[in-house]
This record gives structure tokens, C-alpha cells and sequence, in this order.
């Protein structure tokens, strides 16, 4: 099995950094390179649906992104402890019919010795926003790294 570090038990640089590399991964939009990140079990909630598994992972995040156009997702960093982490995250997307929309959510990741997640619950909420409100433009520049993402 290929070990995903930082390995638990986190610390707060290292639970920053699964942070900003599971951020990374999502705005690449590649539903097989994001599920390497989680074991081959892994079970999910994210928001009404129930998932176990990579390849149920893959199937979700490829519907999901086949809908949601021009995604760009931010992570901020919670709470950690010991092999868990908790995040806030923002992202923001176009519908099929041209709407814009800022989905705002917390998750909880529970993470193996070898550093994969084997659980991800989401919560999601979703609030429609004009093009000219956008202001998360794909993926996160160098220089923003580590700064929190407004709550509105």
C-alpha cells in the first residue's frame, strides 16, 4: 500500500498541508488522481448521498463535475486531532443552464496510518451568486496559500 503523507497523528502544519494538497487535487477536477487520496474502503456522506469505495467515488465526482462547470474550491483548515481532521471549504461553480453558484460546507476526514482517508462527511449549502460576485478563480495562487477564505 502507497503511504499519502503527512501520516496522522497531525499536527497543525501537517494537517495544513493534507489541507492544501486534498484543495489542490479537487480544482484539478480528475476524479481518479482525487481518489487515490482515499483507501480503497472509504465511505462517504456528502450531503444526501451515501458512498463506499474509489470507484463510487470516481462515478460521484465525475457526475459532479460533468455539472458543475468552471469549479474552483477553497479549504480552510478547522480543527485536527490525533488521525482526523475537520475542514471549511468554498467553492464556486457554473450550472448547465449558466447559473452562478458559492457552495459553502464543513467536512470531517478520518485518515489510516498510511494517510487515506477512509471517511469524508460533507455538509453543503448552496447560495446563487451573479457572475461579477465570483471571487475563487481556480485554482488558489501561491501567495493566498495559508490565508482563511471569508465566511461571506
Amino acid at each position: 500500500m502507497t503511504a499519502r503523507p503527512p501520516l496522522p497523528p497531525f499536527t497543525r502544519e501537517s494537517a495544513a498541508q493534507k489541507v492544501q494538497a486534498a484543495e489542490d487535487a479537487w480544482n484539478t477536477r480528475d476524479p481518479h488522481r482525487v481518489a487515490l487520496a482515499y483507501s480503497q474502503d472509504s465511505v462517504w456522506r456528502n450531503r444526501d448521498t451515501f458512498l463506499t469505495g474509489r470507484a463510487e467515488i470516481v462515478a460521484f465526482l465525475t457526475a459532479k463535475w460533468a455539472r458543475e462547470r468552471q469549479y474552483a474550491l477553497r479549504k480552510d483548515l478547522w480543527a485536527f486531532d490525533g488521525n482526523r481532521i475537520a475542514v471549511r471549504f468554498q467553492y464556486e461553480c457554473q450550472d448547465p443552464d449558466g447559473r452562478w453558484w458559492r457552495s459553502y460546507g464543513n467536512e470531517l476526514w478520518e485518515f489510516d496510518g498510511h494517510g487515506l482517508m477512509t471517511r469524508r462527511e460533507a455538509s453543503i449549502n448552496d447560495v446563487p451568486i451573479e457572475e461579477g460576485q465570483r471571487r475563487i478563480h481556480g485554482p488558489r495562487p501561491e501567495n493566498e496559500r495559508g490565508s482563511a477564505s471569508p465566511v461571506r
